[in-house]
């Protein structure tokens, strides 16, 4: 029955299930079709054409579309200049900062204070800041519980990475009421559809545990991946998402990935990355999963036929 009625206009099921879990007020909360879509609704909410938005580089790919799409032009700042110093972020005067913590594809994460040093830079008026937390699961902590009682500050989550749903594609946000409420009429209505929905809202009440395992899983082969790889020679990046960005100059990124689905295996390529170059980004999964990966990783460094040497 519930696949012949439209679903709930702003998901107040699943909003009663977050802020249960939570421990926030529905009003704080908007949901969408992915954190993107909300991250796309957010940055046409909260400003006009022309804009300016700054970032730290490299980031989510998607993030400079979304802002040239909503009459926002792009200030990457280098990852290591933004890191040293917040203000950088801010020397263009931007109307708003995005920040991907744990950052995809770095797998990099802006410390508590770090975050809390730029938010006081910007005093009252300064510019929105979207704190992605896609990853977030995976990290040490969070700023969920910190943002309702902010002017400025949304943050974004998804249920694509630890609860495995990507393929029904449902986010949310968390932020001002206020900033929240301009975000879902820039989204519009019936965004998460009806199985989508109470899929996410079991995934909330459920008090099995699971997610929780899987949690613990994944970073244990995180650690156990990213020693195999240092064992062969090559050097992840530390991350605190469920993934590793694994530098494989003077290779080719795309080379490398192409090899690799060849052999069964598919990554994640990222060419000529700022302050990184080439580098695979391999998603982690369950230990069979990785070990399939490092076999077609060790065939790679087989002898080729054709001139005898390394491929």
């Amino acid at each position: 029955d519930a696949l012949t009625r439209y679903p709930s206009v702003y998901g107040s099921d699943l909003k009663d299930a977050l802020a249960q879990k939570f421990g926030v007020s529905t009003g704080n909360i908007a949901t969408g079709c992915g954190s993107d879509d909300l991250m796309d609704s957010i940055f046409r909410a909260s400003t006009l054409p022309p804009g300016r938005m700054s970032f730290p580089a490299p980031t989510f790919s998607m993030t400079p579309v979304f802002a040239v799409m909503n009459g926002l032009r792009p200030l990457p700042v280098p990852w290591s200049k933004a890191e040293t110093d917040p203000a950088r972020l801010l020397l263009d005067e931007p109307d708003l900062v995005y920040l991907c913590r744990p950052n995809n594809p770095t797998g990099f994460s802006l410390d508590r204070d770090w975050i809390l040093t730029l938010l006081a830079l910007g005093g009252p008026d300064g510019p929105l800041v979207v704190l992605d937390e896609a990853y977030a699961d995976f990290a040490d902590d969070s700023f969920l519980a910190d943002a309702p009682s902010t002017d400025r500050l949304v943050v974004l989550r998804t249920f694509s990475k630890l609860y495995g749903m990507a393929g029904l594609r449902v986010g949310f946000a968390v932020g001002p009421k206020k900033l929240i409420e301009e975000a879902e009429k820039s989204r519009g209505p019936y965004k998460i559809g009806q199985v989508a929905e109470k899929a996410a809202v079991v995934a909330m009440e459920d008090a099995s545990g699971w997610a929780d395992r899987i949690r613990t899983e994944t970073l244990e082969n995180r650690e156990r991946l990213a020693s195999e790889l240092r064992s062969r020679g090559l050097q992840p990046l530390p991350s605190q998402g469920n993934f590793l960005l694994i530098p494989v100059e003077p290779a080719s990124a795309v080379g490398v990935n192409q090899a690799l689905q060849e052999r069964g295996v598919a990554g994640r390529p990222f060419p000529r990355l700022p302050e990184i170059g080439d580098a695979l980004r391999i998603t982690v999964g369950p230990w069979e999963m990785m070990e399939r990966f490092l076999a077609a990783l060790d065939a790679l460094f087989e002898p080729a036929l054709t001139d005898g040497g390394p491929v």
